[in-house]
């Protein structure tokens, strides 16, 4: 039996008078360091739909502060809860801040983990079928065999299903690791929440897409890297500042113009067996709307 890891009892907010749980740090799943990327196979990641993610480069980010981020997810919404009110990362952040596409076929489709499969697929292509340190689930070979189809896929509505998914997982008091795309928690994190970034933003390079670039090796502080789960907890707790709108004024790439027109759809995120939903319905302001009142929003998705 699985079990639920949205049971909002074993929520680690819950447990925080516990003596062992309140300050924990997630063991973080990693990924190899990716590849210095090069300007000779441009052309073709430009074709994929992957230029853009390609550039971002390695981010640190902290494992104090993932796990006070946790604290604030609510499985049951999709959300954080903040003094501010309900927040939380959207398609709208994930074009922006990745620039994957995030209108387009679902991805999914049927899957055989077999290696006599994933050779059948691309012969001898580094391929994973566990959690592992790996670059491609074998499941997604299918969809990367056609490379002129590869950039028609929502790969940037599967990346936000995984990273809500890691969220509800991670969610749990008894969780000790977490995988997903940390980094687009991290830097949704940094560009909303000033009182919690390593850095001023105004000192960074202007933002563009992929926004990630710019947090990409950014210089932290001695006394930033010093904080606990506790002051970060602290800094949340007594934030002053969220920014609802940091993406006014950007400069867009002409490929990436209509998929912005999704951003705020209320629906399914999907991959493969994958599926979570996504709450816009709940952070209009995000969107520069008025807020409706909770009563006219559903409590559980």
């Amino acid at each position: 039996m699985v079990r639920d890891y949205k049971a909002p009892e074993e929520h680690i907010v819950n447990y925080l008078d516990h003596p062992i749980y309140p300050n924990r740090n997630l063991l973080v799943r990693k990924l190899d360091p990716p590849q210095s990327w090069n300007p000779r196979v441009e052309n073709y990641l430009r074709v994929t739909g992957f230029y853009h993610v390609s550039r971002i480069g390695m981010i640190r980010g902290s494992h104090p502060l993932l796990a006070a981020l946790v604290e604030r997810w609510r499985p049951e919404t999709h959300t954080f809860v903040l003094p501010v009110g309900e927040v939380t990362v959207t398609l709208e952040d994930v074009a922006h801040i990745f620039g994957l596409p995030i209108d387009g076929e679902p991805v999914s489709g049927w899957t055989d983990s077999s290696s006599d499969f994933v050779q059948s697929q691309h012969g001898n292509i580094r391929s994973s079928t566990d959690k592992s340190t790996a670059y491609a689930h074998a499941k997604y070979l299918p969809l990367l065999r056609d490379f002129e189809r590869i950039h028609t896929y929502s790969w940037g509505s599967a990346c936000l299903a995984h990273l809500y998914r890691a969220l509800c997982r991670a969610s749990r008091y008894d969780t000790k690791e977490m995988d997903g795309p940390l980094n687009l928690l991290f830097v949704w994190a940094w560009e909303r929440m000033p009182c919690i970034s390593p850095v001023p933003r105004h000192i960074l390079p202007p933002a563009e897409i992929p926004v990630a670039m710019r947090w990409s090796h950014a210089e932290r502080s001695t006394a930033w890297l010093e904080k606990t789960v506790v002051t970060f907890r602290v800094d949340i707790d007594y934030m002053q500042e969220f920014e609802w709108r940091p993406y006014q004024g950007m400069n867009i790439p002409v490929e990436l113009h209509r998929h912005l027109d999704v951003c705020d759809i209320v629906a399914p995120l999907l991959s493969f067996e994958c599926i979570e939903w996504h709450p816009t319905d709940r952070v209009m302001r995000q969107f520069g709307f008025l807020q409706p009142h909770r009563e006219h929003l559903g409590t559980f998705h």
